[in-house]
């Protein structure tokens, strides 16, 4: 299968790397140039859970270079999908697929609107902890679970077919009926160390392992879980505490794709992830104390790291 995956970040060579592994054709779509170079010239490097391999893979900074693919992955962080979604437009052909990745709420809904809903698909990858270690060199500490939906609907035949391209990389795979509980079980994982360690420059296993950090992290994904309950979203289990410590047990040495973001002194996604609690949860009558405190202290870094106004 011919595949381009557009923000190829830290996740982006996850699957850039395994898939082309397993003799898929892939282009990398970055804007990194330094990144889309050492890819050209060495093929690109991935070490962790999964292995340590390089892999020859096509890479641009250009999606149009790519052409017509049989399979799109938006991989972008949410606020950059809008743009994402615009420049992969000439790579569908009648039969291309869009698969929209993204931490927090919102990231799908822009894709869907700007390529249209039958076209895409919803992705929530849990349990990987990557970073990037250098141009052309991604790392991650785990390898857990890809889940698999449909935008516009139940699972599909072709649906089915992009999950078989997946495990083709090794990867574990679900499908799922019901997005809303794709999306809702991977953001309360999310809001529960996204916004602690960002604010605390700590790893997953160290916010779980200092008291105080726990009762703030784990208010978070109380708060999460009880907005998602009264949202009518179907959820997989009735322990949030327990759902999100095992969910970090499996990656204690991570860090956060949010903290990832402050290390480089770049902005984050903190609006859709911790953010999108207080949003929602008004709209259902449910408070966030927790989350509220979380996304200032968050915005007020940022601020001081000069990426926010």
């Amino acid at each position: 299968m011919k595949i381009a995956i557009v923000g190829c970040g830290a996740m982006g060579c996850v699957y850039a790397a395994l898939l082309g592994a397993a003799g898929h054709e892939i282009w990398a779509i970055d804007t990194w140039q330094d990144h889309v170079d050492a890819i050209r010239k060495n093929g690109l490097r991935l070490e962790g859970a999964s292995g340590d391999r390089t892999v020859p893979i096509h890479a641009s900074t250009n999606a149009a270079d790519a052409g017509i693919c049989d399979l799109v992955i938006i991989a972008t962080k949410s606020m950059h999908v809008g743009p994402a979604a615009k420049s992969v437009l000439p790579l569908l052909g009648p039969d291309s697929v869009v698969l929209s990745i993204q931490n927090g709420l919102g990231g799908p809904d822009t894709a869907a609107q700007i390529i249209g809903r039958d076209r895409v698909m919803v992705g929530v990858v849990g349990g990987f902890g990557a970073s990037m270690r250098g141009p052309g060199h991604a790392h991650h500490n785990g390898w857990e679970l890809v889940r698999l939906g449909e935008f516009a609907g139940p699972i599909t035949p072709r649906l089915e077919a992009v999950a078989e391209v997946w495990r083709s990389g090794g990867f574990r795979v679900k499908c799922f009926d019901d997005i809303d509980q794709l999306v809702w079980e991977k953001l309360i994982c999310n809001v529960t160390f996204s916004g602690p360690c960002s604010i605390t420059d700590r790893t997953i296993g160290e916010v779980m392992a200092d008291p105080d950090l726990w009762t703030i992290a784990s208010g978070c994904a109380t708060e999460a879980f009880n907005v998602a309950k009264a949202k009518g979203v179907k959820l997989g289990f009735d322990e949030p505490v327990a759902y999100v410590r095992d969910f970090g047990s499996k990656i204690p040495n991570a860090r956060p794709s949010m903290l990832l973001d402050h290390m480089a002194n770049r902005a984050s996604e903190i609006d859709a992830i911790n953010g999108a609690i207080p949003r929602v949860g008004g709209e259902v009558g449910v408070a966030t104390p927790v989350n509220d405190v979380v996304c200032a202290l968050v915005r007020a870094k940022e601020r001081r790291m000069g990426v926010r106004d």
